[in-house]
């Protein structure tokens, strides 16, 4: 599997009711093995996530069931990290 950096910054509408569906989406993914690190940022911008997938399309399909995504609360961006 690859590794994708997902960055899900807020909007200024996000509504903090998503937040707690947001984290159950990520433990779902942890639980399926599927994350290896995620985390806010400590200025309350956003987050990122480590998102393991076969390939940038289906790594695009998961982060973009992450209810961050589908409230349009958030901006999500993916990224293909080589890191080791």
């Amino acid at each position: 599997m690859n590794r994708y950096l997902v960055l899900a910054m807020r909007r200024a509408s996000f509504d903090t009711d998503v937040v707690p569906l947001h984290q159950q989406f990520l433990e779902d993914l942890r639980a399926r093995g599927r994350l290896e690190l995620s985390g806010p940022f400590g200025d309350k911008s956003g987050g990122a996530y480590l998102l393991l997938a076969d390939d940038l399309a289906q790594a695009q399909t998961i982060a973009h069931r992450d209810p961050a995504h589908t409230s349009g609360g958030w901006d999500i961006t993916l990224y293909e990290w080589a890191a080791r």
